[in-house]
């Protein structure tokens, strides 16, 4: 039985529900037929929406979390990671242990791409800046695309911090996977290392590039000036 404040929660979203917005995000998401999304629910609520709830609901007991991230409904899972983050980041050292170690037992509920992007780095990544990564090294070789997304994009927590190591390492592990959103995400953290040091990422570049796939290079290069952009793509580096 949903307590009252999911119940409250529940009510909010439905009255910010928009049936175009969700229509939308159907199609947007990939919820069709052996898609990545299939199955999934939207009610239609943009983002900057969910924020601003998610900061009215911040102090949400974390069984009430564990209500609305386990819902069918994409947005509610959405906005119980933003929760999540909100608390992790204004939290003491236990807070943030207690929420690292809840979204890791609900991962499976974190499991579409937006939903890993707006948590993996501030959760995840934040937890393990000071301590060991072996959990992103484990999670790379997974089976489920969602954990193997997790893997790269919490490394972008140690990239603001000039930490590029573990970045590279699991853009190794992924150069050779078989779904585009992980040659998105890996390309993604290539580009934001090269953002804050070009020559090493250059240097992963021009060791892995020519057996790359094309997504990947695209995003890792797409600020790149025109020339050496173009250099990549014709394999002429």
């Amino acid at each position: 039985m949903p307590s009252q404040a999911v119940k409250q929660i529940r009510k909010q979203l439905t009255e910010l529900s928009d049936a175009t917005i969700a229509e939308h995000s159907l199609r947007f998401f990939k919820t069709g037929p052996g898609q990545y999304g299939e199955g999934d629910r939207f009610i239609g609520i943009r983002v900057p929406v969910l924020r601003k709830v998610a900061r009215e609901h911040r102090l949400l007991d974390l069984k009430d979390v564990k209500s609305v991230l386990q819902s069918p409904i994409h947005e509610e899972r959405l906005l119980a990671l933003l929760v999540l983050v909100l608390q992790f980041e204004k939290g003491d050292a236990a807070t943030r242990k207690a929420v690292y170690d809840f979204y890791i037992e609900h991962l499976t509920h974190v499991n579409n791409w937006d939903l890993v992007d707006s948590s993996a780095h501030q959760i995840v990544g934040g937890h393990l800046r000071d301590r060991s990564r072996r959990p992103l090294y484990r999670w790379a070789k997974s089976n489920d695309l969602w954990e193997r997304r997790v893997s790269i994009i919490a490394t972008y927590a140690f990239i603001k911090d000039n930490d590029f190591d573990d970045t590279l390492a699991i853009a190794e592990l992924l150069l050779h996977d078989d779904h585009d959103l992980i040659h998105k995400a890996v390309g993604w953290m290539l580009r934001e290392v090269g953002n804050r040091d070009r020559a090493v990422e250059e240097s992963f570049l021009k060791e892995h590039y020519h057996g790359m796939p094309r997504t990947m290079l695209r995003y890792a290069i797409e600020r790149f000036p025109e020339r050496r952009r173009k250099a990549y793509l014709n394999g002429t580096v």
